[in-house]
Formats: structure tokens, C-alpha cells, sequence
């Protein structure tokens, strides 16, 4: 069984496949009808009307349809589009067992447990017929797939075949007068418009279900007595064939499988069983450990079955389907209904070869697997699970292809995949011992090969190569010199396909595609959603791959699209030009032609041909957003401008792409005022004044205007804004106007008339005014502020512009072949906007005698300006120059001579290489980049709480870079500080960064601690201690040896900080004398250095004693005394407390401590973990903690999750080479 699709639900009764799309409708016994995509393995939809179980329901074959039965006694009938109930049909009595649609007439039958049959017209909504007979519940009731019948199964033990041919002649308008007469008679006295043809009799038990034979005059039932019984019938009678017997309990439900000549079962005793309907035996069952089954079904069109059990459902197929094949040059070497085929695909010629022989034992999925094919020998090797894997040798004679009927007898042998490796030898896995056995066309062993990985299939790789996959990677092995080649993790491989020149290769597991080389190294990997079914690679070096629905590409870079959709699964076998030759399930050739432009069109913009790409866009029919955004995406937007008529996504093209030009035209056609702003933005980013101040003053935009005015030094149109202002009465505009210009007169006038008559006299007498100043000072009269005299004042005077008057300056560049090549878009706005070295707009803002004019007429003054503009178009005042013309054929640069400056490409920044080479976090934080530095953090060492760590990443970003001022108007210009950078080092190679932390910091760190702990700073040592800890992740060491050192300083600085906390805590707890003992108990057992053992140990030893906790004061003075104490007074303070417990021998209080019994702290809840209790760590610092601390946060470096996996530090560039 191949299981396709599972669901966990309520308990199945219901099932039906939709007949086109990939759904399946499942009833619940909850009242839910379900919608499930099996392909997607997704829930569409949920139907959620009846009341209790719906045990019946049923796809129609063509409308959006679907009907439900239920226990509520409603039949429902359901419009899947509109996702409702359209409406109700009453009138069983009980509970109702099954639905189905008549696949022509307008019909529904259903059955009940009110004994009945009723058959239903859903256009008129009414009950045509009940079918009355049975005496027992009705489990079933299906029509006939093409005759007028209906089958029915009941409780009564009893299976009835029912002629409803008349209900067809009554639904069909007579056609003369003597036959309606008689259809009212009918009608008038009651006719019959269903009997029953035959009742089937022999089962002992009530029958659950009965179904027909899609096409042979055969019916099969199920029932209670756990028999399956077949029934043949013909026009008279029906009778009995056979009994199927093996199921250990009630069978619930059993049919005909629609392409296969097999009877499906499946029952309350936990299992399916398939039967062979021609032997009428057994062949395979498939159990469930814990579900009851309930119902089957069966697609009406493709190999699918599925069945509904007490927790969901299954969707599975009994056999693989996929042929078994080979390509060898122009041919095509496959296996269909049990012959070794052959075909031509040049000639189109197909040929029956060899036959092969069938499988020996009754069972499914043991047809071909895989084909191997020698070329030079002419053999086939054909694998397949017989035996628990298999292979078969065949040697195929010249003369037979004509013919295809020589049966031969062939080589066989038993391993779990088999395959050539050279002319005349091939390999086989024996899995057991795991290792390749070389044979020769003689089936004789020639040579062994132990793998070098757990293998459980080979594939070819070559000349004497194997690809061997294990469970989580794919290894290439040399059979010669036995040397792993190439080794790549992937997930479960199923198919390999390599390129006609062997160089790349395609692995294809179920739902996705790695790309690598010929020695593994990994190119990219695509996920797919669907089964990925085969693929095969193009003349261009594109793989095409299909999945259950489309066929799709893979460019080398990793992008992918789709070519098409297609209707059935095909597998494809060898692509032509644009011809996709493959072979469908049943094993026909088939050739599907494509359009393979999209693809080509972005291998050429890949492989940078860009000859092929202007022929391309010239003459063919690429458009769409989607390509417009793929351009955009890969940094072409001038070539998508190319394609875009729609003038919003020209403008926004144009944006991207600098094309200033084309930018102009498009807003002068959308004019809004965005997009008159955005190009503003993008022109003066350019230093296009000339169009940088047209855009501002389309939008009116005066403040943007004074302030472009300030930065050219066009003092000119700054006094004309001011004036603007002025009239328009915007008292800011006209102060900051006056700022820019530096006319203090003009601002001491604004602030006065502004009312601010103090402010007026400070700047008056800043800038030394001194008789404004005294007419202001008397219009105070006497509320005069006082000045600071101490304090030097300075003039608000505006810089000095960095450029005075036109555009920047730019570089002559060659036309880019993209440029110029293709339309002549924007070709008037070139004209119109030429780029001059003085861009000085003409009177535009010119206001006549603004003075004169009263606030009202501000209107008059805009109105006459924008008349200005639209008429007059000599605004620019530009000299035509003598420019030499554009050459009209295009040159690409590399082959073109040209004295023309070719503008440098820019280089990756250096923050970018050392991201690329690195794998230590503190030089991704040193790049600025901090997410991958903190992504590394919490793979290497678990760590989740980088709050402590956001000063020492933003040290690390600053440290490793230095500034250089440039002048006044330009950014700072940031340069990268190299480690160990010379002058005689090449400027092509980068070192990695400089970094602010090194080892030697933190040696004089730990120093600075000890020293604190040893004279009582607790906090202070703690916070040192804390700080070498979180330094620790961010260092980078050259040597192994300093690797240890770096391993070791961890695993000290812990020990403190866990004893220090405890040290701290125990403080805390002035009222609790048992806590203190416990916690400076446990500070004992901290690694620490021998004097502040020393220290820790006395003071234990005194808290016990004061205590009254002789015996355990006593371990603590033995152990000091131990340690050879130099200091006099604590040898003696031992003795004596050693001296006082051996005189009284006892605790007074009960400890939670053992000195006997060797035992860890946790570092959360300071309490002893003793030898062989469970505990866990801190990934980063290995504190033990007790297991409820697992997934918190560790309390002693306050990074890292307790519990959670890591890699391990990773300090240095020694550890990664």
C-alpha cells in the first residue's frame, strides 16, 4: 500500500472522490463533512449543517455538486462553489445510510433504516419512487454505472438488484397519444415503477454493502458473517461464484476496483484486504493497530482508493505506477505489461523487445523499480522488491527486435538495487553487510567494496562510480580507489538525474530538487508543495522537472517558474529542443511541446548574454507582471521598461533604473503630486537641479524649493521665495528665507511685525545693529531684556554653498546595451531635459512688483505662474551644444574600443566578504550584521537573551570600522580595519576584521576579580566575572591551544558566578538560619581558587557553629585544615570548632546537605543534584540544573536556554578548517 494522504478526525462514514479534481469528500460521524485537497493535503472546506452522523455522501459526476445523508433523516444536496446547502429533501422515516447521484438522469438514490429505497429527482426536488421489499435496515443502495438498476444491502440478510428501466420511461416525454394514455393510467391507479429483479440469498448475517462490477455482470456484498460473497447475473437469475473468507469480523464495505481486476474489503476487524477477482484469493492486507474500518471508495478514473476508519481517513494506492526506464542516446529502453521495450525517438519507432517474467508471488508493488542499461553489451538489469529486492540480468539479441517473443531465461540475484558501472560490469548492494559486489555479465562476483556510509540504494555516477544514498546524505564512491569523491546532506533521496555531460546533477526526493556538481558541492535546493514525479536536463543546462500537476524549470541559480499544467502525471524521459518526450502512467510515449522562451529568456540575463536577450525582447511576446517583477528582482529594471506600457510602473521602472528621462515624461503624464516628489528625490540624488527644482515647482513645494536654492547658493530665487512668501502671508517661510540669505535687517523686520519685539532687539543688538536696537528699546519702552554679557555671540550667518549653480558634475559612460537599443520612449523628454552645466531656470517665479500686491490676490500671482509655465518653454536658458551623435549600432563594452570613461563596477563591500568567509559570530557583529551573529549565537551555544550583548555587538561594529570626513556636503566616507593588515598584503585579499576583545582582556579581567572576591567586593567581583562571560561568545583566537584556554576560562568564571550568586542570596536571608547554612554549604563545593576556598570554607564553618550544627561545622574544618592553611587563625579557629564537635557530636537543625554524597548545584534553585540524579545543562556555560529548569532561561550567564541543542563554541578559524 502506498499511503498518499491521511487525515486524524471524528470516525469516516462517508467517502467520495471527486471525478476531475484531486478532492475527497469525508462524512463524519460528528456531523462534519470535510473538503480535503489529497494532492496539497490541505482542508478546503467544512460543511457543517446536519445534526449527528452523516453516514452517506456522493460527488456528482459534472455539476458542483454534492448530496449527504444523515441521521437528522435529511438528504441534503450541496453547492461546493457557493459553499452552502441549496436545499432538503424529506421523507425518510430513519436514519439514512447512503446517497449517491445517477451518473446521467437528474436522480439521487438513498437508503434507510426505515427499511425503504427512495430515488429522487434533485432538478424538481421531489421523491420519484421508494422501493419498498426489504424488511430490515438498508446499509446500501447504488446505481448501476451503465444499466438501469439499482443494487441494494439490508440487515434482513438479504442483497436485492432492483430493474428501474421504467422509472427511465417515465421520466422521458411519450412521444404519441396511446402511450401517455397509458402513463396516466399508470399514474391514476398506482404503477410500478421499480420491482425487484433478484434477491441474493447465502449470507448468514445482515449485509452491509453491495456494489456492482464497473463493467462485467458481476456484484460483490459484505456482511456480518465476515464473508465476502461474489454474485454473477443475467437476464433470468442471479446466483452465487464464490465466497472470499479471511476477515475476522464484520466486513463493513467491498468493491470492484475500477482498472484493476481486483475486489478491495475492509472491515471492522482493523483491516483492509484486497482479493484477486479472477483467482478469488487473497493477496494482500493492510492493518491499523487501533481504528475500525467503515467505509472504502474508489476514483472512478485514476488508481486511487480510500477508506475511512474510527480516527480519519486514508487515501493510498495499491501498486507504484511509475514505469521503469532508461535513456541511452537516441533510445529508450522501458518495462510495460511484462515486456522490455523500445523506442526511437527520432524515428518515433516503438519496438516489443524481450519478455520478461512475472512475478512469482501474488502480492502488489512487485513489478520493475529501476532499468539499467549497457549500451556497448546490449543488457538490461531490471530491479524490482521481489525477494525483498532483486535484480534480473538480460542479454538482449540483436535480431530480436524485430520479433519481441524469445523468451529467455534470466540471470538473477538478490540485492537492494543494481546497476552498471561500466561496460561490462555492474554493481549490486548487498545491504546486509553493506557493501557493493562488482559482477560480470556471467551474474560471477568479480570484486567487493565495503561502503563508507549505511546504504540502502546505489545509482550511477559514472565510470566506476556509485552515488550511495544513506538515510540523511548522498556520498559518490570510487569503486577503484575506494574513496568517498563528494558528500552532500540531503533528505530521502529517490531519483537521480544527471547532465548529459555528466557535470551536474539533480536529486529528487518527494517534495523537493537539489542541484549540485558532479562532486556534490551544492548548487541550490527548490521545495515543492506537490510530489516532484521526474525530471531531466535541457541542451542549456536547465533542469525540467515535473510534479503531479505541472511541469516546471530550474535555472542554475536556483529560480524556477512553470512551463505548463497537465491533466495526468508523466515522467519525463529526454528533452529535444523544445519537445518534452516522456511516458505517462500506462506506459505510452508521448511527446508534449512547450514554449521554452520564459526560461531561455532568463538563462541569457544569467549567463549575462545580453545579445540573446535584446533579440528576444524584440521578437517575441515575453510580458506580464510576473517577468517585470523577476527583472526588477534581479537588478534590471531598465530592460523591464522596455516591456511596461502602464505609465505608474514606467515611472516607478525609471526610478529604479536612474532613467530620469523617461521618469519626467511619465509624471508629466500621471501629474500627482507623489510622483512629482519621488522624482525630485531621485533627481537631486543625482545632482539634476535643473529637475529637481521643475518637480518642486509643480507640487509648489516652497520649502523643499528654498532650501535646494540654499544649497546651490542661488541667491536670486532665494529673495524671490522670500518675496512668495511674503505675499502668501507665511510668516515661517519668510524668517527662514531670510535666514538662508543672511539678511538680519529682513529678520529683525519679520520679528517686529510678528509682534516678537524682544527677540527683534536681541538679534538687532547681536549683530551690532545698535539704532534698530535703540528704536526697538524705546517702542518696549523700559521692559527691555537683559543680555548676557559674559557669553560670545555668533552671527546665524548661512555657510558657504560646496557648489555653486548647475548640476554635479558626471562621467561619460558607454550607452548601456540595454539603452538606446530598443525604443525610443522618452526620447522628447531627453530633449526637453538635456543635462547642461549650467541649469538656471528662466523668470518662472518671477512675481512683478510683489510689494504692490494685497494678500488677496496671491491667487492672480499663481494662477499667471503656472500659465508661465505650461505656455513658455524656453525656461531653461540652455545653449544647444556641438555633441558628436550616437553611434547607431550597439557596442558592448568588452569588444567596442572607445575613449570613453567605462564607469568601474562597484566592488562587495568588505563588511559583505568577511559575513561570506566567516562563521564566527563576533566578526558577523564586527560586519554590522547583527541578525546572522545572533542566529550563529543560538545555533553554536543556545543563546536567546541578547540584551547583555547589545553593547559589546555594537563595540564590535564600531571598533572594526574608522571615519574619514570628506567635505562639508558629503557623508562620512567609513573604511574597514583589517586584523593583522601590512602594507605589502595584495588590496584584492581581505582579512578578517579587527576586533576591540581579545584573550588578554579578559586574563586581566579575571585577575581584577579574584582580587574583589578576595578582599569581600562581592557585587564588583560578580559583575566582573559576569562580564567575562558574556565576552566570552564574541572572542576570536588563532590557535587550538587557545581554544582550550578559552574552553577552560568559561568553566572557571562559572564557578564563580554560581558561588557569588549563592554568596549574595544567602545574605538576603537575615531570618532564615537554615537557608544560609545550606547556600554557604554549597558555596564550598564551587571549583574555586585555594584561597577563596579557604575563605568559603571558614565562613561556612562559622555559620554552622553559630548554628549549633556541630557535625557538619566539623567536615568543613577538616577540610580546611585539608588545605594546609597558611594564615595561623584560620588552622586554629579549626582545631577549636573540631575540638567542640567531638565533645557533642550533633545537628541541631536538618540540613538539605550531604558532605559524603558528591553533588552538583543547580544554578536556579540552589539546591544539591546528586550523583545519578537527573539533571540538565546549560548549553554555553554547562551549569547543572534540576530538570523543571529545562527551556528557561540559564540564571548564571543569563544567555543561554537551558536544555536547548548546540553545535558548541566556535572561537576560532582553526576549528572550522
Amino acid at each position: 500500500m502506498l499511503t498518499k494522504f491521511e487525515t486524524k478526525s471524528n470516525r469516516v462514514k462517508g467517502l467520495s472522490f471527486h471525478s476531475k479534481r484531486p478532492w475527497i469528500l469525508a462524512s463524519l460521524h460528528s456531523g462534519v463533512i470535510q473538503l480535503w485537497d489529497y494532492r496539497m493535503g490541505t482542508l478546503i472546506d467544512r460543511f457543517d449543517e446536519h445534526d449527528g452522523p452523516v453516514r452517506g455522501v456522493h460527488f456528482h459526476k459534472s455539476q458542483p455538486l454534492f448530496v449527504s445523508g444523515g441521521d437528522d433523516y435529511k438528504i441534503k444536496v450541496w453547492n461546493y462553489k457557493l459553499h452552502r446547502c441549496l436545499f432538503t429533501l424529506l421523507g425518510h422515516l430513519d436514519y439514512i445510510r447512503t446517497v449517491q447521484f445517477h451518473h446521467e438522469s437528474p436522480w439521487i438514490v438513498s437508503s434507510s433504516d426505515d427499511q425503504t429505497i427512495r430515488i429522487w429527482n434533485w432538478q424538481s426536488r421531489t421523491c420519484i419512487s421508494v422501493l419498498t421489499g426489504h424488511n430490515h435496515y438498508v446499509m446500501c443502495a447504488l446505481f448501476h454505472p451503465k444499466e438501469d438498476l439499482v443494487v441494494s444491502a439490508s440487515l434482513d440478510q438479504t442483497v436485492r438488484v432492483w430493474d428501474i428501466g421504467a422509472l427511465r420511461k417515465k421520466s422521458v416525454s411519450p412521444a404519441d397519444d396511446i402511450l401517455r394514455l397509458s402513463q396516466m393510467n399508470t399514474d391514476f391507479f398506482g404503477g410500478v415503477d421499480a420491482v425487484v429483479k433478484y434477491v441474493l440469498e447465502g449470507h448468514d448475517r445482515g449485509v452491509n454493502w453491495a456494489s456492482f462490477h464497473p463493467t462485467l455482470p458481476l456484484i460483490v456484498s459484505g456482511a456480518d458473517d465476515r464473508q465476502v460473497k461474489i454474485w454473477r447475473m443475467n437476464d433470468s437469475k442471479a446466483w452465487e461464484v464464490d465466497t472470499l473468507r479471511g476477515h475476522m469480523n464484520n466486513v463493513s464495505s467491498v468493491l470492484f476496483h475500477s482498472r484493476q481486476d481486483i475486489i478491495v474489503s475492509n472491515s471492522e476487524d482493523k483491516s483492509i484486504r484486497v482479493w484477486d477477482a479472477t483467482k478469488r484469493t487473497g493477496l494482500q492486507t493492510f492493518r491499523r493497530e487501533h481504528d475500525r474500518f467503515w467505509i472504502l471508495g474508489c476514483h472512478p478514473e485514476i488508481n486511487l482508493l480510500a477508506a475511512g476508519h474510527d480516527s480519519g481517513m486514508i487515501v493510498f494506492k495499491l501498486e507504484r505506477e511509475r514505469p521503469a526506464f532508461s535513456v541511452s542516446g537516441d533510445s529508450l529502453y522501458y518495462v510495460k505489461d511484462r515486456f522490455l521495450r523500445f523506442y526511437e525517438y527520432s524515428s518515433q519507432k516503438e519496438a516489443q523487445i524481450i519478455p520478461i517474467r512475472r512475478p512469482g508471488s501474488a502480492s502488489f508493488n512487485q513489478g520493475p523499480r529501476t532499468l539499467s542499461y549497457s549500451p556497448t553489451e546490449n543488457a538490461v538489469l531490471i530491479c524490482s522488491d521481489v525477494d525483498g529486492g532483486s535484480y534480473e540480468l538480460y542479454i538482449v539479441p540483436k535480431d530480436s527486435f524485430s520479433r519481441g517473443d524469445t523468451v529467455q531465461e534470466a540471470k538473477r540475484g538478490i540485492g537492494g538495487s543494481a546497476v552498471f558501472v561500466a561496460r561490462n560490469r555492474f554493481a549490486v548492494l548487498e545491504k546486509s553487510t553493506n557493501q557493493v559486489l562488482v559482477k560480470n555479465l556471467k551474474n560471477e562476483i568479480v570484486k567487493k567494496s565495503a561502503l563508507p556510509v549505511v546504504t540502502d540504494a546505489i545509482f550511477y555516477a559514472g565510470t566506476g562510480n556509485l552515488l550511495c544514498r544513506a538515510e540523511d546524505r548522498v556520498v559518490i564512491f570510487d569503486l577503484q580507489q575506494r574513496m568517498v569523491l563528494g558528500d552532500l546532506q540531503t533528505s530521502l533521496i529517490r531519483y537521480v538525474v544527471w547532465s548529459n555531460d555528466m557535470e551536474n546533477v539533480a536529486l529528487l526526493s518527494k517534495h523537493s530538487i537539489i542541484i549540485a556538481d558532479k562532486r556534490l558541492v551544492h548548487r541550490c535546493t527548490l521545495h515543492e508543495t506537490i510530489r516532484v514525479k521526474s525530471g531531466s536536463w535541457d541542451e542549456n543546462g536547465v533542469f525540467i522537472y515535473t510534479t503531479l500537476t505541472h511541469i516546471k524549470y530550474c535555472l542554475p541559480n536556483g529560480d524556477c517558474g512553470i512551463i505548463r499544467t497537465l491533466d495526468v502525471p508523466v515522467y519525463i524521459t529526454k528533452i529535444i529542443g523544445n519537445t518534452i518526450c516522456c511516458l505517462d502512467r500506462d506506459g505510452k510515449n508521448r511527446a508534449v511541446v512547450v514554449d521554452s522562451t520564459e526560461y531561455l529568456f532568463k538563462l541569457s540575463l544569467l549567463k549575462k548574454r545580453y545579445d540573446h536577450v535584446m533579440s528576444m525582447i524584440r521578437n517575441s511576446e515575453l510580458c506580464g507582471q510576473a517577468m517585470i517583477a523577476y527583472l526588477q528582482q534581479k537588478g534590471f529594471p531598465e530592460v523591464a521598461l522596455h516591456f511596461v506600457k502602464d505609465e505608474r510602473t514606467r515611472f516607478n521602472l525609471a526610478l529604479e533604473s536612474g532613467n530620469i528621462q523617461i521618469a519626467v515624461a511619465s509624471a508629466k503624464e500621471i501629474d500627482e503630486k507623489d510622483h512629482w516628489y519621488r522624482l525630485g528625490v531621485e533627481a537631486l540624488r543625482q545632482g539634476n537641479t535643473g529637475i529637481v527644482e521643475y518637480a518642486y515647482q509643480r507640487t509648489k513645494n516652497f520649502e523643499r524649493l528654498s532650501f535646494l536654492y540654499l544649497i546651490t547658493g542661488n541667491l536670486d530665487k532665494l529673495s524671490k521665495m522670500m518675496k512668495i512668501a511674503e505675499v502668501k502671508d507665511d510668516v515661517m517661510g519668510q524668517f527662514h528665507n531670510a535666514l538662508y540669505l543672511g539678511d538680519v535687517k529682513e529678520r529683525i523686520k519679520i520679528l517686529e511685525n510678528a509682534g516678537h519685539l524682544p527677540l527683534a532687539l536681541a538679534t538687532a543688538k547681536t549683530h551690532g545693529l545698535n539704532d534698530i536696537a535703540e528704536g526697538l528699546a524705546a517702542k518696549l519702552e523700559g521692559d527691555v531684556p537683559s543680555l548676557p554679557s559674559s557669553r560670545s555671540t555668533s552671527l546665524l550667518i548661512p555657510p558657504t554653498p560646496v557648489l555653486c549653480g548647475g548640476d554635479w558634475p558626471l562621467l561619460r559612460v558607454m550607452k548601456g546595451i540595454f539603452e538606446g537599443g530598443l525604443d525610443n520612449v522618452g526620447r522628447g523628454a531627453q530633449e526637453e531635459y538635456e543635462d547642461a552645466a549650467d541649469a538656471d531656470w528662466g523668470d518662472d517665479l518671477d512675481i512683478v512688483d510683489v510689494e504692490n500686491i494685497q494678500n488677496g490676490d496671491i491667487n492672480m500671482v499663481l494662477e499667471d505662474e503656472e500659465a508661465h509655465e505650461e505656455n513658455e518653454e524656453g525656461g531653461w536658458d540652455l545653449e544647444d551644444l556641438e555633441l558628436p551623435p550616437d553611434t547607431e549600432t550597439l557596442k558592448i563594452a568588452t569588444t567596442a574600443r572607445t575613449s570613453e570613461f567605462v564607469a568601474p563596477t562597484p566592488g562587495m563591500p568588505v563588511s559583505q566578504i568577511w559575513v561570506q568567509k566567516s562563521s564566527l559570530a563576533a566578526e558577523h557583529a564586527a560586519a554590522g550584521n547583527f541578525d546572522t551573529a545572533m542566529r550563529l549565537l543560538n545555533r553554536q551555544l543556545g543563546i536567546k537573551n541578547f540584551a547583555p550583548l547589545k553593547s559589546l555587538f555594537i563595540d564590535l561594529h564600531m571598533g572594526s570600522h574608522t571615519y574619514l570626513r570628506a567635505f562639508s556636503s558629503a557623508p562620512l566616507i567609513s573604511l574597514a580595519i583589517e586584523r593583522g593588515w601590512s602594507e605589502s598584503a595584495s588590496p584584492n585579499v581581505r582579512s578578517p576584521p579587527a576586533l576591540v576583545f581579545n584573550f588578554s582582556q579578559l586574563e586581566d579581567k579575571l585577575k581584577a576579580g579574584y582580587k574583589a572576591t578576595t578582599v569581600g567586593k562581592f557585587t564588583e567581583a560578580l559583575r566582573l566575572f559576569m562580564g567575562i562571560l558574556h565576552t566570552i561568545p564574541l572572542i576570536v583566537v588563532e590557535s587550538w591551544r587557545e581554544v582550550d584556554e578559552v574552553k577552560e576560562l568559561v568553566i572557571i568564571v562559572k564557578e564563580y558566578v554560581l558561588g557569588l550568586q549563592m554568596e549574595l542570596k544567602r545574605r538576603e536571608f537575615k531570618d532564615n538560619p537554615v537557608r544560609q547554612q545550606e547556600l554557604a554549604a554549597y558555596f564550598t563545593h564551587c571549583n574555586l581558587q585555594l584561597p577563596h576556598l579557604r575563605l568559603a570554607l571558614v565562613n561556612a564553618m562559622t555559620v554552622c557553629y553559630k548554628a549549633g550544627n556541630l557535625i557538619t561545622a566539623s567536615s568543613f574544618a577538616r577540610r580546611l585544615l585539608e588545605t594546609n592553611p597558611a594564615a595561623e587563625n584560620q588552622a586554629q579557629k579549626a582545631r577549636s570548632v573540631l575540638q567542640a564537635a567531638e565533645r557533642n557530636m550533633k545537628d541541631s537543625t536538618q540540613l538539605n546537605y550531604d558532605f559524603r554524597n558528591p553533588f552538583v548545584t543547580c544554578g536556579a534553585t540552589y539546591v544539591p543534584i546528586y550523583r545519578g540524579q537527573k539533571d540538565v545543562l546549560c548549553p554555553y556555560c554547562s551549569s547543572h540544573f534540576v530538570l523543571s529548569q529545562e527551556g528557561q532561561l540559564c540564571a548564571v550567564c543569563n544567555l543561554a536556554v537551558v536544555g536547548s541543542d548546540a553545535s558548541g563554541l566556535l572561537c576560532s578559524p582553526a576549528q572550522i578548517r
